[in-house]
């Protein structure tokens, strides 16, 4: 989880290489808050590379000085398969999707370092500009180290994207290697640059190929003795955040489906020989039948691919979105080793994850929702994790008994710590957000994986910023935060108007939303100055955040109670390659009905009842007709 020093390609002569910041964060000029970084040192016996022989080579990889020593020496059986994961991690490792507006800012800047260094030399022309790039993207030049873990079963190594927005788990099992002497189990990271990817790249079969990692992961000697590389590192707490809350997400309910390699690769290929249609939709849209093989449909397109992989095991048939698509192509390295692709849903607009596997290794990629940082989705996800305070001491006991163990189920978990259901559910969850655990998803068990060496600052990670830390404050006082109304809109989907009492301010604020069919917040309003004079370029204000927090917790109690009031379903069918939609819409004593053709004008029909039970009787029954005729359940995880 730190950042390595990306070199760029052409160096002659070569510039000096930035320097970390050092600084604790980054003040936003908009509203205050303060982007605050985690400091991190890192120490390696030396830079990780590849020894070649004339029929042998050896990768090294150097473990963290600071932690506790690591150490596994092996011959890899299948060296082609470990060069092609690799490959996929660094890919990942270094990705940044995110969307980058036209910025005239950025441009002055650049301009007038250029009139700057118009009269300089080419170094010193070359010198100028990362001088720049240090002050204004020093993160340009930087990737992020794998976190490594040696366990008696499985060697892993755990990435997060440049982005925060993709999560990566390489895991080879131990029998894929021929292990030499005594291995020593643990946690480390190592370094891993530029210049030992493309060293990896040289693996060949016929050539014998030997894996080492430890703090002194091979003896050779070198001109001048061992230089002990040294990274002191600020990690942005929001990558730390992500990367914490992406693995506790694995333990949240979700959809498990199969698919073959080549039903992957259709549709990476589908999108590779097609771009975006500008202000049309971009999801990968799933279709899930009980007894029938999965459907992958590419919007906008609306073409279909028929899966091959395994029949849906599933008691429900539904419908989900995925965002991100174009973020499955860095797996392409890894489709023509695999045998299978496993594929856990949680929910449109919510992480997904993708399991990549044949018996030796297997990659498990996790999309954390919209491929942009898409705050209603992410906030939608926090209120789904353990915020509650909880006894310590189960977790103690859990991470003592994994020490010895390494890995355990459920089943064993709750043996140890005498816990069931959801007492043990939180626990677990609480040490994944601590850091302290990790989910093996391809075999559905827990292992110990400290992400640092040292603990985290829980407190300063709970929340993104000031205005989300306010937001839910505001959600626990009583009466400070209530929906007005809700005003479904056809083709935009559910307005909502919210009342936030501020007793600090003396104020009440109007914070308003427009929340998609999907479940993202396509338009926002608010009342209040910090909205009136920045609107939403520096995020939401505390009253918008506060509002969704209010509508997803709300939806969430509702869904428990069979006395709903207020509820919108979506229901799609499939027919001579046309969809036919229903949205029925429950609220209170009314019901409306949209429903038509996919991407055509819908019919509309209101109808007002008498009471709320009888409204809430013939909208149970309309759905469940609609069940019974074969349509498939649409509706977006709000």
């Amino acid at each position: 989880m730190s950042k390595n020093k990306r070199k760029p390609e052409s160096e002659n002569p070569p510039p000096a290489e930035p320097q970390p910041v050092e600084q604790t964060g980054v003040e936003s000029a908009a509203a205050g808050d303060v982007t605050t970084h985690s400091g991190v040192s890192l120490r390696y016996a030396g830079e990780s590379q590849l020894v070649s022989g004339e029929n042998s080579s050896q990768l090294a990889l150097f473990g963290n000085l600071e932690r506790d020593p690591v150490y596994l020496d092996a011959i890899v059986k299948h060296p082609l398969e470990l060069r092609e994961a690799l490959t996929s991690l660094y890919a990942i490792v270094g990705s940044d999707y995110r969307y980058a507006p036209k910025d005239r800012t950025a441009y002055m800047a650049y301009m007038r370092m250029r009139r700057e260094s118009a009269n300089l030399n080419s170094w010193q022309a070359q010198q100028a500009y990362f001088d720049w790039l240090l002050r204004n993207d020093p993160l340009a030049f930087c990737i992020l180290d794998p976190v490594i873990t040696v366990h008696p079963d499985k060697l892993f190594f755990e990435v997060f994207s440049k982005d925060e927005g993709t999560y990566a788990n390489l895991s080879v099992r131990m029998d894929a290697f021929d292990v030499q002497g005594t291995p020593r189990y643990g946690t480390t990271n190592i370094d891993f640059s530029e210049k030992l990817f493309e060293s990896i790249r040289r693996f060949r079969t016929w050539r014998q190929t030997r894996l080492t990692i430890g703090q002194e992961a091979v003896e050779f000697s070198t001109v001048g003795g061992t230089t002990v590389l040294e990274k002191k590192i600020q990690v942005p707490d929001s990558w730390l955040r992500g990367f914490l809350q992406v693995q506790s997400a694995a333990m949240l309910p979700y959809n498990h489906f199969r698919l073959a390699p080549i039903d992957l690769y259709n549709a990476l290929r589908h999108l590779r020989m097609r771009a975006d249609q500008k202000g049309k939709r971009r999801g990968l849209r799933v279709e899930l039948i009980p007894g029938e093989y999965p459907r992958l449909v590419l919007e906008p397109w609306e073409t279909v691919i028929e899966s091959s992989g395994a029949k849906y095991q599933g008691n429900e048939a539904r419908v989900f979105r995925v965002w991100g698509r174009r973020r499955l192509s860095m797996l392409r390295h890894m489709l023509p080793l695999a045998t299978d692709i496993d594929v856990y849903l949680t929910g449109s607009g919510l992480p997904s994850y993708w399991v990549i596997s044949n018996p030796r290794i297997s990659m498990t990629m996790a999309i954390t929702g919209f491929t942009s940082a898409n705050w209603s989705k992410a906030l939608d996800f926090d209120l789904m994790l353990p915020r509650q305070a909880v006894s310590e001491e189960p977790l103690k006991v859990i991470v003592k008994h994994l020490s010895s163990v390494w890995k355990d189920n459920s089943a064993g978990l709750a043996k140890v710590t005498k816990l069931t259901g959801e007492p043990l559910v939180a626990q677990v969850q609480r040490g994944c957000q601590n850091g302290q655990l990790m989910i093996d998803v391809p075999d559905q068990v827990y292992r110990l994986r400290p992400l640092t060496d040292v603990p985290l600052d829980l407190k300063r990670l709970e929340f993104r910023n000031q205005r989300e830390r306010q937001a839910h404050d505001l959600n626990t006082r009583k009466n400070a935060v209530s929906i007005v109304s809700e005003n479904r809109i056809v083709g935009s989907g559910l307005e909502l108007t919210g009342k936030t009492l501020v007793e600090e301010d003396r104020r009440e604020y109007r914070p308003q939303l427009l929340i998609s069919d999907e479940g993202f917040v396509s338009r926002a309003d608010c009342t209040c100055n910090l909205f009136r004079s920045q609107g939403l370029k520096s995020g939401p204000c505390a009253h918008l955040i506060a509002l969704r927090l209010a509508y997803g917790i709300r939806q969430r109690s509702s869904k428990s109670k069979t006395g709903m009031l207020v509820e919108t379903r979506t229901y799609s069918q499939r027919k001579n390659g046309k969809e036919t939609v229903y949205q029925i819409s429950l609220d209170r004593s009314r019901i409306k009905v949209h429903w038509g053709l996919a991407g055509q004008p819908p019919r509309i029909q209101q109808l007002q009842f008498p009471s709320t039970n009888e409204a809430r009787e013939d909208y149970l029954a309309r759905i469940a007709n609609l069940v019974a005729a074969g349509y498939l359940d649409a509706s977006s995880e709000d």
